[in-house]
């Protein structure tokens, strides 16, 4: 039965990725929990689980006495000697139980309470394994993508980790075996039943990959700004250099592309504009329209965060962009409400 017993146990270990020493201590726990339910009248026990000898002993400490004993907290040192010959009174030796006799309800109560802790162990390990890993980019492999859902299913640090469809950047087709950067977004549920969110969509994907592929950047000589991202479309970064003979735009973008080419290929071709940023926040809203030219920007002075801005009628649709997504990405990069007009309005 122990065979038996130590094989399953190992299963079970292998199966949630959990250390074999760590799953005995909760193990022992738990039938420590129902040893002490089948046998409320005593007072002490012990459970000892050691996979390298398959023992597997559960035992109450009995007190020696040298009369009848009154419960099975005490045993007459007669009986006690033929567990422990050298014992005398006053000793406490360890009187086996027959696991047989604990019968289906405690049986039950420690397949509960194993089960309580195995998942509390989960937990624990997934909090403390990604916890340090929160709102950083780290590579994984695609497992498989599940057809009716589209869902990817990513190995992480041995770990099976959902990405789902609505953070997979829009068109990329993911395939068993590719290699692919993703950010951390966070914990779900850390209390209940812990997940990690994963996202390829997330703005800060690209913050992160810009650090880690500039220098400048993460020496901290170019600092990012801002970002405003259309997942696989469009993204708009603002940067600036602390350094007046260091020119941020350049550092990103790198000897013939090769630092920005690296970033635009990890995001699947995603275009990626780098704006320059300026403490005038006109100067700044004119640059964030690129590619399209700005006569003047005129800021609100009775609404907060509000601007107009005067285009030369042809730059008028570049401005906006495809469904207004340009507008979008500048005001999102610059915190600005921004109506768009024409230089001179057709009637």
């Amino acid at each position: 039965m122990n065979k038996e017993f130590f094989e399953a146990l190992e299963c079970l270990a292998t199966e949630n990725n959990i250390p074999l020493d760590a799953l005995v201590e909760k193990i022992e726990q738990g039938i420590l929990k129902a040893v002490r339910k089948e046998y409320p009248d005593c007072d002490e026990f012990r459970v000892e689980i050691n996979p390298a000898e398959n023992r597997f002993d559960v035992c109450v400490m009995r007190i020696v006495v040298d009369d009848e004993p009154i419960d099975l907290n005490e045993i007459n040192i007669e009986e006690a000697k033929t567990i422990v010959p050298n014992c005398i009174c006053g000793d406490a030796v360890p009187y086996k139980l027959d696991t047989a006799k604990f019968g289906r309800v405690a049986a039950q109560y420690a397949k509960q309470s194993i089960r309580h802790d195995v998942k509390e162990f989960e937990k624990e390990k997934i909090i403390a394994q990604y916890k340090d890993k929160v709102h950083e980019i780290i590579s994984a492999t695609v497992q498989k993508v599940e057809p009716a859902t589209g869902n990817a299913i990513l190995l992480i640090d041995k770990n099976e980790i959902c990405l789902f469809k609505n953070e997979q950047i829009p068109g990329e087709v993911l395939t068993e075996g590719d290699i692919v950067k993703i950010y951390v977004v966070g914990i779900v549920n850390p209390d209940r039943k812990p997940s990690v969110k994963i996202s390829r969509t997330h703005k800060d994907l690209v913050k992160r990959l810009f650090e880690l592929e500039i220098p400048e950047i993460y020496d901290g000589v170019v600092e990012i700004k801002s970002i405003a991202r259309e997942a696989g479309s469009r993204t708009k970064i603002a940067v600036c250099s602390k350094d007046p003979n260091v020119d941020c735009v350049g550092a990103c973008i790198g000897p013939r592309r090769s630092r920005i080419g690296k970033i635009v290929e990890e995001l699947g071709g995603e275009k990626i504009d780098i704006i320059i940023y300026d403490e005038d926040p006109a100067v700044f809203i004119a640059k964030a329209l690129a590619p399209a030219d700005v006569i003047r920007v005129d800021i609100s002075e009775e609404e907060e965060k509000m601007c107009t801005v005067i285009v030369p009628n042809n730059q008028l649709s570049l401005a906006i962009g495809n469904k207004g997504q340009n507008a979008k990405l500048a005001a999102r990069l610059t915190g600005f409400k921004i109506d768009i007009k024409p230089e001179n309005p057709v009637e």
